[in-house]
């Protein structure tokens, strides 16, 4: 998924970012899909490539699975790939993204899934989740974060972009202090706000969060 500021127009991106409802932005996405690549790099989107440096930090590559959640088009899967991480599987609410990052051909699972839901994985299944662009406006809530670390082992690591705008607003905040305070997770690194687009939209900030989760 990707961020958006109202500096740039795109059609497509409107559509995302007018959705009212789980079906609305389904169908924003199914019809962006096949252009979503294309549209995003030439803005110079680069967060699918920036997570990948930390989890590089903390996640050892045969750690064990690995969870790209909100995968949208699969563009980390490749490089994870590359630098050695393995099962890789990933989730999306979007059934036309999940056929794009299967084409990839880097993913070991891929299953339809929406964020803020019961996931369809065990206990402690993972070694570390990753999620970026995902946690932005109308998208994904922070109540995600309790059930992505449920499915996360005790010692497994948490990597995640929340933009800026929302942290507060959105119950980010409050949601990483609760896990904090309940012994879910103990944070092992955050960012300084940094740009979502290395191009274009200089006011679309993110922060990068690392947590360790801890059962």
């Amino acid at each position: 998924m990707v961020e958006r500021s109202p500096g740039r127009h795109s059609d497509a991106l409107d559509q995302v970012y007018a959705a009212k409802s789980p079906d609305q932005l389904n169908a924003a996405y199914a019809a962006w899909a096949a252009g979503y690549d294309r549209d995003t790099l030439a803005s110079g989107y680069c967060l699918p490539f920036q997570v990948l440096c930390w989890v590089a930090r903390y996640v050892k590559p045969d750690a064990g699975p690995v969870l790209d959640a909100g995968c949208g088009t699969g563009l980390s899967g490749p490089y994870l790939k590359a630098l050695g991480y393995g099962p890789v599987e990933g989730l999306d609410f979007s059934q036309d993204m999940l056929d794009l990052a299967a084409a990839r051909g880097t993913y070991t699972v891929l299953k339809r899934a929406t964020l803020g839901e019961t996931l369809p994985w065990a206990d402690h299944h993972f070694a570390a989740f990753l999620s970026t662009g995902v946690f932005t406006e109308g998208h994904a809530p922070a109540s995600s974060l309790g059930e992505l670390c449920r499915i996360t082992r005790p010692g497994g690591h948490a990597v995640f972009t929340v933009r800026d705008s929302i942290f507060d607003s959105g119950g980010f905040a409050g949601v990483i202090a609760d896990l904090t305070d309940r012994g879910v997770w103990r944070l092992i690194e955050q960012s300084p706000p940094f740009r979502a687009f290395a191009l274009d939209e200089p006011d679309v900030l993110v922060t990068a969060h690392v947590f360790e989760v801890l059962g």
